[in-house]
């Protein structure tokens, strides 16, 4: 081990209280190493764990809203094909009032683009 700065100190009737001393402080510095080696392992632990658990509450949370997507396209589609439904039905029942007010939008729209 290096010299340490109680060597320096250490007289004849002195010395072995002073190693005493120094052995005590080398140990206690061996502990906490270890002890500071323990918790840095367990704090990687605990934070590989709440790596994981954030990654799964994710992939979760990204399932459902995937779910609830596929939901609402399925949902807008059969929205739109009971409005396409009725604009047909609309259109076969009354085709002059359809032709007459597809005229009367182009001409608004083109009055609009006039301006």
């Amino acid at each position: 081990m290096a010299p340490s700065i109680l060597q320096s100190v250490r007289g004849s009737k002195k010395s072995s209280t002073l190693d005493s001393i120094e052995e005590t402080l080398e140990d206690q510095v061996d502990a906490l190493k270890a002890e500071l080696a323990t918790l840095t392992k367990a704090m990687r632990d605990q934070g590989r764990d709440q790596s994981r658990r954030a990654r799964k509450q994710a992939e979760a949370g990204l399932d459902d809203l995937i779910r609830s997507g596929e939901d609402v396209i399925s949902e807008l589609r059969d929205f739109y094909g009971r409005r396409e439904a009725q604009v047909r039905s609309t259109v076969r029942e009354h085709p002059l009032a359809t032709i007459g007010a597809a005229a009367a939008f182009g001409l608004f729209v083109a009055l609009l683009a006039r301006r």
